[in-house]
């Protein structure tokens, strides 16, 4: 694994952005290989690539606390990073979902646990201390790479957290914790003597085991061109009004809204699909396309979606039950 060295850009602090737009160049760029870098921003809250923000985000309670609000290209749901929060990205060649995820969250387990810790790989993208969560992560592919990011709570402030993000009754019911705070843990919760610049240290030393390679300032200027795509508003803030969407939990897969438009021929005009959902590959192309322009009944998106299965899009929805989130949104 090669550590992926970021010059520090004195007098100014790099947004969140800038940090995906780097795994996107790293991906897009660097030859076959392992890449890691760690990253730590200002309060952010970020999205997932398919989560509706004004029916996960309180918009206004992080306007009044300065906590910037960005949605990245990987599923999943919304999490919350401060100064305290150290952010990791892991780039790689290897395609397989499974097996790479598998091998990233394993990792992470594994550098915790060199600390003495009770750490372990958990459900589809956790890494958890005991039966609390430390470290929630994400996976999107490019062609050719695959992208697995994550958080790591070497502390944070609780407070910002449970106000910024908004997440549904069912979804905390599902997880059976009366709230978000109950159900994480912090690294120095558990190790308070542990400095966060030693914690980082230790993460990078841990997981990187060959050379490192330090970005040159014309690599940086190509990653803020891209950096620049993350700040679009339509980007950020996608379709609006979804708050008033009924949200469907479908049991090991996730929390959906399903928003479908049709003409009045009776033709699907246009489909969307918010969520906390964790993407395996291209919902739009592989999926959505698919069903733009046909009949809104149910035999003709199941023959659109003949010989597509949906498990391997969406991690654990079934075909059928994709099928029933859209003819029962």
């Amino acid at each position: 694994m090669i550590h992926v060295v970021i010059p520090e850009c004195p007098g100014h602090t790099r947004r969140l952005p800038f940090y995906l737009a780097a795994e996107e160049w790293v991906a897009r760029n660097l030859p076959d290989g392992e890449y890691f870098f760690t990253w730590i921003v200002e309060p952010t809250v970020i999205f997932g690539r398919n989560q509706l923000i004004d029916a996960e985000v309180d918009l206004e309670y992080c306007r009044r606390h300065g906590i910037q609000t960005y949605r990245r290209r990987s599923g999943g749901g919304c999490v919350f990073a401060d100064r305290d929060n150290i952010m990791m990205s892991y780039i790689t060649w290897r395609t397989d979902v499974a097996s790479t995820f598998a091998r990233y969250t394993s990792m992470v387990a594994s550098m915790l646990q060199k600390l003495g810790l009770d750490a372990s790989a958990s459900g589809r993208n956790d890494v958890l201390i005991g039966d609390r969560k430390v470290s929630g992560n994400a996976f999107y592919h490019i062609p050719g790479r695959s992208i697995a990011h994550g958080t790591m709570l070497y502390s944070t402030d609780v407070e910002h957290m449970l106000h910024a993000i908004t997440p549904s009754r069912s979804k905390l019911e599902s997880k059976q914790v009366k709230s978000v705070a109950s159900h994480i843990t912090t690294i120095k919760e558990h190790l308070p003597e542990l400095s966060i610049e030693k914690f980082r240290n230790h993460i990078i030393t841990e997981i990187c085991d060959e050379d490192s390679m330090t970005l040159s300032s014309r690599q940086i200027a190509e990653i803020e061109a891209i950096e620049q795509e993350y700040y679009r508003p339509e980007w950020i803030y996608g379709r609006k009004g979804a708050a008033s969407r009924p949200r469907r939990r479908v049991e090991g897969a996730g929390e959906f809204m399903t928003d479908i438009t049709i003409d009045n021929n009776g033709m699907i005009a246009d489909v969307n699909i918010g969520g906390d959902f964790f993407l395996l590959a291209d919902l739009d192309h592989i999926l959505l396309h698919q069903l733009r322009g046909i009949p809104y009944t149910r035999d003709a998106v199941t023959r659109a979606l003949a010989g597509t299965d949906v498990r391997q899009v969406i991690s654990g929805l079934e075909t059928e039950a994709f099928i029933d989130l859209l003819m029962n949104p």
